[in-house]
């Protein structure tokens, strides 16, 4: 791809460098780019890469822009609370560089269109923070082909490979099982270092670059572990796995599956009152329980930290490390066994666990809040803060 005159002045410093040059520069104007999640990791990514001059840049997402985004989502700003993320992100890359091309797709990935929207990028970024749809893409990079750059960071820990089934390991390789539900806390429940995504999400933009020109030594076969606190990057040798079932010698997954199924995620919150084997109560319902005669037993599994952000009146706090190992139905309150009990934690899937260990432990009238805090602030409460 030809680039015009005032284009050649913007990548001069691009042009400079000899593993690039000229030559290079044209390559990025005619690569594309999927970027999945426009989030903590995709913002400096589409910016990066916008800045780079890549041609074509997709962006991934269904979700919209809150307050509690913005400590670390720079590729959106406080006019963009309520706003669909690709919506905010796709002006934004455009003021960053009019020269390209940006491709929204509106949407959750799952294995009905994965493959569809996938098809034709060049390198797909990774940017997501859940189990499900980190193995759906790996699995749907796989069977296209394309190189996956993956990255993911948990309060001040970052790590970033790429991902690629014809030069090395892919996700499932080094990660063959998603965890238990709820076994690993998301950012939203532990937190996460603002500038850390800008750590990680660069060194996903750099890979990304260094692909599409076909330059340096990706990180193929390599997981580069940063810790900010110590402020150490190293490098963990990788493998990859002939008997990985997607991208082995004698693959058993031949076509994309139901991810969220697969990881034991529970089906998406709604006004039932269940959720597999977990009662839930709404929070509507649960204010009204809590003002009647007899209120319940109101448990509060989150940390302190989470807590002190927002929370329900009357809640006693037992952490769910305690339902785990047993010492929590040691509780005076809990003990007596006299109450219905109501467990709730941020958004229900560690209240739904919680609630599996009581009844496991035979409690008979326990329930789990339906969306947790942030449900009951929305619906119920909105003078306390969202996070």
């Amino acid at each position: 791809m030809t680039l015009a005159r005032d284009e050649v002045a913007r990548y001069a410093r691009h042009v400079l460098l000899p593993q690039v040059g000229l030559a290079g520069q044209e390559r990025l104007a005619a690569s594309k780019v999927l970027v999945v999640g426009a989030g903590g990791l995709g913002s400096p990514v589409l910016l990066y890469l916008a800045a780079a001059g890549v041609g074509t840049i997709g962006v991934v997402d269904d979700d919209v822009v809150e307050s509690s985004n913005l400590q670390r989502q720079v590729v959106h700003d406080d006019a963009d609370v309520g706003r669909l993320k690709t919506e905010s992100a796709a002006e934004t890359v455009t003021r960053v560089n009019p020269h390209l091309t940006v491709v929204r797709h509106d949407l959750r990935l799952d294995s009905s269109n994965a493959l569809e929207v996938l098809r034709g990028y060049d390198v797909v970024v990774d940017g997501t923070d859940n189990f499900p749809t980190r193995y759906l893409v790996n699995d749907a990079c796989v069977l296209l082909g394309i190189p996956l750059v993956w990255g993911s960071v948990y309060r001040f820990d970052g790590q970033v490979a790429v991902w690629w089934a014809a030069r090395g390991p892919c996700y499932r390789c080094v990660f063959p099982q998603p965890p238990p539900p709820g076994a690993v806390p998301s950012c939203a429940e532990g937190g996460v270092l603002g500038v850390l995504c800008a750590a990680i999400g660069s060194v996903q933009a750099t890979e990304a670059v260094k692909l599409l020109l076909g330059i340096g030594e990706p990180l193929v076969g390599r997981l580069l572990v940063h810790d900010a606190l110590a402020m150490t990057w190293d490098p963990v040798a990788l493998r990859k796995n002939p008997a990985c079932p997607v991208c082995g010698d004698a693959p058993s997954i031949t076509a994309l599956v139901d991810y969220d199924a697969w990881c034991g995620m529970p089906a998406s919150s709604s006004p039932a009152v269940s959720r597999g084997d977990v009662p839930l109560v709404s929070p509507p319902a649960l204010a009204v329980e809590l003002a009647s005669d007899a209120p319940p037993l109101l448990v509060d599994v989150r940390g302190p930290q989470e807590r002190a952000i927002a929370s329900i009146s009357g809640a006693i706090a037992i952490p769910l490390d305690a339902f785990r190992d047993g010492s929590a139905f040691g509780h005076d309150e809990l003990a007596a066994r006299d109450r219905r009990v109501v467990v709730h934690c941020k958004t229900g899937s560690r209240s739904a666990e919680a609630v599996r260990l009581a009844m496991a432990a035979e409690y008979t009238d326990v329930a789990s809040l339906d969306g947790g805090v942030v449900a009951w602030v929305r619906q119920v409460d909105p003078t306390q803060p969202d996070y």
